[in-house]
């Protein structure tokens, strides 16, 4: 499996299409990881460059302690993948704990990006931070069983928790989800006690499309739509029976999206 040693850590990435293309870097969700991103890589590799990669402190990246797993080193980490690879102008695509990194990497560094697009996501910051820590305390306690009905309800729209005709990605999750060990309350810790950057949205000259679960319980549309309130030229998009986990609760939506994104600011 390919690693990169960058920012004082070592980060897993997966790297497919081909080296001369247009690159779309795929930041994942708290407590998923590359695998999360398969379905947009199966649609975009044959015509785009794919970087898919594990944050510090999870998934096949190198573990980290909770003082070093904010938002800024997050942020630092991708800026260092993109110099390392040599990969600028990227389109970095963000799901959820991706979108706060994607939101911080476009206000901050926008000279490394060809546009952004950030899907179930917050500028704010957490206002369920007192749930949160409950949850916290039991998964560093007792590890992810416990509290793995709380997290699907935080990650997973109504129709994937009641559609048969999702039951196998509900199963995927419910798997991936029971394999996070209590070193994971370092990471969750840090999206419930992470700054906000709403005064930085003003910065962001980068595209920008902003994507809302219509039955995303954690960061509902208006979270998406306070983003496009600080970014006037953002694309604000409503997803349709979709919850917080965009990516795997309806794929072929996402690579819907990607497509005209991907038409306007990278054609191939």
């Amino acid at each position: 499996m390919p690693t990169i040693d960058v920012n004082g850590t070592t980060l897993h990435y997966e790297d497919e299409g081909p080296r001369d293309a247009p690159t779309l870097v795929m930041s994942p969700s708290m407590f998923f990881d590359s695998r999360m991103f398969q379905g947009q890589a199966d649609r975009f590799a044959d015509r785009y460059r794919v970087i898919r990669y594990d944050h510090r402190g999870q998934g096949r990246s190198a573990r980290a302690p909770r003082d070093q797993l904010d938002y800024d080193t997050h942020t630092a980490d991708v800026v260092a993948l993109i110099d390392a690879l040599d990969l600028a102008p990227v389109v970095f695509v963000g799901n959820s704990m991706g979108g706060f990194i994607g939101l911080r990497l476009a206000a901050r560094h926008g000279d490394l990006l060809r546009s952004a697009v950030v899907m179930g996501t917050s500028a704010d910051v957490e206002e369920q931070a007192d749930q949160m820590d409950q949850l916290i305390e039991v998964l560093a306690e007792h590890g992810m069983e416990p509290v793995l009905d709380g997290v699907l309800q935080f990650m997973m729209g109504t129709t994937t928790l009641t559609d048969p005709s999702r039951a196998d990605v509900l199963a995927g999750v419910r798997e991936l989800l029971l394999s996070r060990g209590p070193e994971y309350a370092d990471a969750a810790w840090n999206i419930a006690h992470r700054p906000g950057v709403l005064d930085e949205l003003g910065d962001i000259r980068v595209p920008l499309v902003v994507v809302a679960g219509t039955e995303d319980a954690t960061y509902p549309p208006a979270k998406s739509e306070q983003i496009v309130a600080g970014v006037p030229h953002a694309e604000l998009i409503r997803m349709e029976r979709t919850g917080h986990v965009h990516a795997l609760e309806n794929p072929e939506a996402v690579n819907e999206v990607l497509e005209r994104h991907l038409a306007e600011v990278a054609p191939v």
